[in-house]
């Protein structure tokens, strides 16, 4: 055995025994643990390299080797990633991810708790309470009406029809039953949504509903989603889904100021809740949507089609869910409403009104219905109380003369709109004698024809699409066409026919279009509209304002004689356009809103090019021959101020209309006859007790007195038309529009074949039938004595859009 060397030449020199407890430790060795700070411990900077080193030697060190392998690893790792490039550094690791994953979960986890204890479920909110909303004339001072008192009746879950209950899951939740009272998704998108600007989104559950209605408000922020989100939580824990559906449907608005499915079944069925049949709660269910435009007894064309396509929708998801068969669901019919009712305090003249501007701030998305109804608005209408008040007794005093037969006068009811035509602002209109006595509202109406009036839409379309005849010639006021009665329109696409007649069929041999529009000769326009295209006729009556879903306004034949049913408002603000030199401001009748002092925003009511002003005033011009002594609008002469305008007299009588305008007002009125009790579309001589209604007559009769007393005090202003125009009393046309063979130009060889005529309307097949326009005694024009250019006319491009109803 060798002996190993002591002291410094020892390579490894053996550790002292540790002195054994209550042994006084020897001279010169430590007392304890060695000190980091100790020259001669391992724990100095001078000696931990040869610590390590010992302890790997003697086998004690495997930890401390182990980290070394980790630190060296490490190392290798930052050298690497502070060689790559920029880009790539910037990239995290999937460790970084997976920390930076895991501590968002932690946040979130974290958030939710706190949020949760944090967010207490409130009292009911003020809805049971809710305020009137006010309605003011234009002043902003003078008080319209008042609406907005709630109307609920709270009932019990035993007293709603389980099928009422089944239709609202089927329409807004149909996962009710078993979620947990939200819908994290829906959540978040609406939130979402809002946070963009990007508007109201669907998607929140029929508890999330109920918390919004029945704890929260209407208003669409980021903190009420989240309250709504967590208090839904909570009401799914402590109350009953029954309890939830019970709160939901009493706190839901239906429409028809009609709070609650209680006052909802009583407003559209008559019955209450509990005595809903499957397509009755169908229908509710599907209002719950959007009340108002899905109301089908006030709803336009396209409304109703909605309200339909939503109750399909309805049934069919309960159909899915089980709750109704394949076999009863196909043997389900719409159900029919009751009309709509009328509201308390709200009377005479001050409903209509209050219904167009109510339909005006719901089809333009102003306002959410629901909080519209709670109460607290005040609106500042256009209507002027003087106009107003003008329009209501022009019609009484016209109705009070005019018709002999009381009892029969019952029948005859009367629509007008008044519009400024630079502005686009809803002056006056009239729906009715008294809201409070007939609800329904013939200002806003879409079912009697137009007749005649729309002639002046077929010469626009004419003028500014530089149609021309069968034989070639420009299309201008002086064109020369065959004024024959039941003459057969040439030209029309394959498939059609039409060959209206004239008024007590008249033949009127070769005449103008300016003198055809002063007679209103239907043969003529019918023939013009064809030559000007179908399509374009009707592509100038939507530039011109007439919503693109008006019934019965498709590119037919008949279309050219007024076979469309627009309202009252709608023409006047159609004919608004051709006053206002072709530049369309869609008519509007809400110029402030606010709500508890606060005002809310409106849109805007920019003018928007309709037709060229070549177009638009030559137009005016051939209208203003229409008021002239020899004209069918004759009765207009007494305003004593420049006048333009059309007549218009429909088929059967059903209807009459005078559309009329100074350079300051344009108004139209419509005169309807329906059967009291059936509604049924009648005569409207029949129901007045004399022979035949023109437009020329009563309805231009009642036009004039109102506007007597609208324009009274303002100046006499003259027509300011700057088109180059032609007259063809005073000039030779260079050639006729009487050719019975070629393609019409103007792009009428383009319109689709239609052979089914509109509903209720002008047919498009057969012998003569369409709108007629009663005249004064019709004279020959005198031969023209020399020769009128046709003048040229830019071409002007319309868009196939509809515009909002007041």
């Amino acid at each position: 055995m060798t002996t190993e060397p002591e002291g410094p030449q020892g390579s490894d020199p053996q550790p002292a025994e540790p002195a054994q407890p209550g042994e006084p430790a020897q001279p010169g060795e430590p007392s304890g643990p060695p000190r980091r700070d100790d020259p001669d411990g391992p724990g100095h900077p001078m000696d931990r390299d040869t610590l390590e080193g010992e302890d790997r030697s003697e086998g004690g060190g495997m930890g401390a080797g182990r980290r070394d392998r980790r630190r060296a690893k490490r190392k290798a790792r930052r050298a690497a990633r502070r060689a790559k490039p920029w880009w790539r550094r910037i990239i995290p690791t999937w460790r970084m991810a997976l920390a930076g994953l895991l501590g968002l979960i932690v946040v979130a986890v974290a958030a939710f708790v706190t949020m949760y204890a944090l967010v207490q479920v409130p009292d009911p909110n003020a809805a049971a309470t809710a305020q009137s909303n006010v309605y003011y004339y234009a002043d902003g001072k003078t008080e319209l009406g008042r609406t907005g008192q709630t109307n609920r009746i709270n009932v019990p879950i035993d007293q709603i029809s389980v099928n009422v209950q089944r239709a609202a899951v089927s329409a807004e939740d149909r996962t009710f039953y078993s979620n947990r009272g939200v819908d994290i998704r829906g959540t978040v998108r609406a939130a979402w949504s809002t946070l963009t600007g990007k508007g109201v989104q669907g998607g929140s559950t029929i508890t999330q509903q109920y918390v919004k209605n029945y704890y929260l408000t209407q208003d669409q922020t980021i903190s009420r989603k989240i309250k709504e989100f967590f208090i839904s939580l909570k009401v799914d824990q402590t109350e009953s889904k029954d309890e939830i559906m019970a709160g939901y449907l009493n706190t839901s608005y239906f429409g028809r100021n009609a709070y609650g499915v209680q006052a909802a079944s009583l407003a559209y069925y008559g019955i209450n809740a509990s005595a809903l049949d499957v397509p009755q709660a169908a229908y509710l269910a599907a209002l719950l949507q959007a009340p108002s435009a899905y109301d089908v007894g006030t709803a336009t064309s396209s409304g109703k089609a909605a309200a339909v396509d939503r109750w399909n929708y309805v049934l069919d998801g309960m159909v899915t869910l089980g709750w109704v068969t394949q076999a009863d669901r196909g043997a389900m019919v719409f159900p029919h409403t009751l009309p709509p009712g009328g509201t308390p305090g709200v009377g005479g003249q001050a409903g209509y009104l209050i219904d167009i501007a109510s339909h005006y701030l719901s089809d333009n998305g102003i306002v959410d219905a629901a909080a519209f109804n709670a109460g607290g608005w005040k609106i500042t209408t256009t209507f002027v109380k003087k106009d107003q008040d003008a329009l209501a007794a022009a019609v009484k005093k016209e109705f009070e003369e005019q018709l002999p037969d009381k009892a029969k006068a019952k029948a005859v009811r009367a629509a007008a709109g008044s519009v400024d035509p630079g502005s686009g602002k809803l002056l006056a209109a009239y729906g009715g004698p008294d809201y409070g006595v007939q609800q329904f509202n013939d200002a806003l109406r879409t079912d009697y024809q137009v007749g005649s009036t729309f002639k002046a839409f077929d010469l626009a379309a004419g003028l500014q699409n530089h149609a021309t005849t069968q034989d070639g010639i420009p299309i201008t006021p002086s064109t020369l066409y065959d004024g024959t009665s039941s003459r057969q329109v040439q030209g029309l696409p394959a498939g059609m026919s039409y060959n209206p007649a004239n008024e007590d069929d008249v033949d009127y041999g070769e005449i103008s279009l300016r003198y055809a529009m002063k007679k209103s000769v239907n043969s003529v326009y019918a023939q013009e509209g064809a030559d000007a295209g179908l399509d374009n006729v009707r592509r100038a009556a939507i530039a011109a304002g007439l919503p693109a879903d008006t019934p019965g306004m498709e590119a037919v034949p008949a279309i050219t004689l007024g076979s469309a049913t627009p309202n009252a408002i709608q023409m006047a603000g159609a004919y608004a356009t051709l006053d206002n030199h072709g530049q369309r401001i869609a008519p509007w009748s809400v110029q402030a809103l606010t709500h508890d002092g606060q005002a809310h925003s409106l849109p805007a009511h920019k003018a928007e090019t309709a037709f060229p002003r070549t177009t638009a005033d030559t137009v005016t011009s051939v209208l203003e021959d229409v008021i002239s002594p020899d004209g069918t609008g004759y009765a207009a002469l007494a305003l004593n101020r420049p006048v333009a305008g059309k007549t218009g007299t429909t088929d059967g009588n059903k209807s009459a209309w005078f559309v009329g305008f100074t350079p300051q007002l344009v108004t139209a009125v419509g005169l309807f006859a329906e059967d009291p009790t059936t509604h049924a579309q009648v005569s409207l001589g029949d129901a007045a007790g004399i022979q035949r209604v023109n437009g020329g007559t009563f309805p231009a009769s009642i036009w004039t007195d109102y506007m007597s007393k609208a324009l009274s005090g303002q100046p006499v202003q003259q027509f300011d038309l700057q088109a180059p125009l032609d007259d063809a009393e005073l000039g030779t046309p260079t050639a006729s529009a009487s050719a019975d063979t070629g393609v019409p130009s103007g792009g009428a060889s383009t319109v689709p074949p239609v052979t089914v005529p509109p509903t209720g309307g002008p047919t498009a097949t057969g012998t003569a039938s369409g709108p007629v326009e009663p005249t004064a005694p019709p004279t020959v024009p005198a031969p023209p004595t020399r020769t009128e250019e046709p003048t040229s006319r830019p071409t002007a491009e319309s868009t196939d859009t509809g515009q909002a109803l007041p």
